[in-house]
């Protein structure tokens, strides 16, 4: 299994704790030189936030440990959207690797492309596709549980 595989399975388990909570199911982990410094799941009905991403948790556990900048590889199970990658970009993570497409407000290439935009000064490096299969089973699941 490549590297980015088994962080990709990681995030899948934070998930699935997204799901057993009865969150959309989206995980993240951010890792630096092989350790994680980040780890998120959404959250955002338990928190009743409308902030409590996947992403922005991760992120948020990352920078503690870094500071502000916390360069490193972003991995999360879909796409982000406009705010995460809002934050991501802010984090000036270096590298996002995804696993499923967010066609509906996916801000990595899928709907829009900020991580590319090169009005800002900073830029990502994004792989797509990572498991995806299992990243978008999870999420299909999830939104047929959700529909008599």
């Amino acid at each position: 299994m490549d590297r980015d595989a088994y962080y990709m399975g990681l995030a899948l388990e934070e998930a699935r704790a997204s799901a057993a909570m009865g969150e959309v199911p989206i995980g993240c982990v951010i890792v630096d030189e092989d350790e994680i410094i980040g780890r998120g799941h959404n959250q955002s009905e338990s928190m009743d936030s409308a902030l409590a991403h996947a992403e922005i948790m991760a992120i948020d556990e990352a920078s503690k440990k870094k500071g502000r900048r916390i360069g490193s590889t972003l991995y999360v199970t879909v796409e982000p959207c406009p705010m995460c990658m809002g934050a991501i970009l802010n984090a000036r993570v270096d590298r996002l690797v995804i696993g499923a497409e967010n066609p509906r407000f996916g801000a990595a290439g899928s709907v829009v492309n900020l991580a590319a935009f090169r009005a800002f000064n900073h830029s990502v490096d994004v792989r797509r596709g990572v498991l995806e299969e299992e990243c978008g089973e999870m999420m299909r699941t999830f939104f047929k549980s959700l529909r008599p």
